[in-house]
């Protein structure tokens, strides 16, 4: 990605690229000893001095990631220079780990970039566990990345989900406002926990059918696993989740959550406009859970 501005004003050139442009401090130490910047065409330092109705240009280059690039199927709800959103299927990690460094989502989307030409990084800037399937967005560069950051962090990202749960909540909505922590001993577990970190899920009761629900999420926090935490902790835990269901919640034959990240909406980092991605999976209906039993 390339950036472009018009000086409207006398000053050195980092304050064009920390204040018009805003690219965080630790991207411009990366990038000038890249000869990343421009000044009418010409590579120019950061503490030149950059004159009214001068250009000043910027060429974004990201680093090759350290995993292998793949070609895997990839269903793509957006995309443009900034962004790529995506359809995740439920079963497949978001990106390598320490364990296993092949066949994420992660390793396709390189893929991906290498087949169209694109010198774009992987930059996640939502996040699926295995199971949960639906819209995941990601940057493709670190400046984008880093606006997208903090337009999360200002709560300007609406996500909707939907989840089937074995039980109902009661009141039928409203807020489940319930601080989250690890579990001992353990890595990746979290429980609700006083001392724990404030976590915030807004739901509805959209349907149920015998003793299953069918609920709308809205995650006003970003902790992890918070919505099954929630879900399991209000006393009706996500059919399917091993890790946080019960016997009943694991009755009915499915091998992961029944969690879909079903809707997305963003301001666009660099124009502003609405931006408003949509899964095109859904979950099964509670009648043919229900008739099964």
């Amino acid at each position: 990605m390339v950036l472009h501005l018009t000086a409207q004003r006398r000053g050195k050139l980092v304050s064009f690229l920390r204040r018009e442009l805003g690219l965080s401090s630790s991207l411009v130490k990366r990038l000038k000893w890249r000869g990343a910047f421009l000044v009418n065409g010409e590579t120019a330092h950061t503490d030149r001095m950059v004159e009214v109705g001068e250009e000043i240009t910027v060429v974004l280059s990201e680093d090759a990631p350290d995993y292998p690039a793949e070609d895997g199927a990839l269903d793509i709800l957006y995309e443009d220079d900034a962004l790529l959103a995506l359809d995740k299927p439920a079963g497949i990690l978001m990106h390598p780990s320490f364990h296993r460094n092949t066949g994420t989502l992660a390793n396709f989307v390189a893929g991906y970039y290498a087949r169209s030409g694109q010198a774009c990084a992987v930059h996640p800037v939502s996040r699926l566990d295995r199971d949960t399937f639906g819209v995941v967005l990601l940057a493709k560069n670190a400046h984008v990345h880093g606006l997208l950051m903090a337009a999360l962090r200002r709560g300007s990202f609406h996500k909707t989900y939907e989840a089937l749960t074995w039980g109902c909540p009661d009141p039928p909505e409203g807020i489940w406002d319930a601080p989250l922590g690890r579990v001992p001993g353990e890595s990746l577990l979290r429980r609700v926990d006083p001392a724990g970190k404030i976590a915030r899920t807004e739901y509805r009761v959209l349907e149920t059918q015998g003793g299953l629900a069918r609920l709308e999420l809205h995650p006003l926090t970003g902790r992890t696993h918070q919505l099954r935490v929630h879900c399991a902790h209000a006393g009706c835990p996500i059919l399917g989740d091993g890790q946080y269901g019960n016997s009943q919640a694991m009755a009915f034959g499915f091998s992961g959550q029944q969690l879909l990240a079903k809707a997305l909406s963003l301001p666009h980092p660099l124009t502003g406009a609405a931006v408003t991605l949509t899964s095109r999976q859904s979950l099964p209906p509670l009648r043919k859970i229900q008739g099964k039993f």
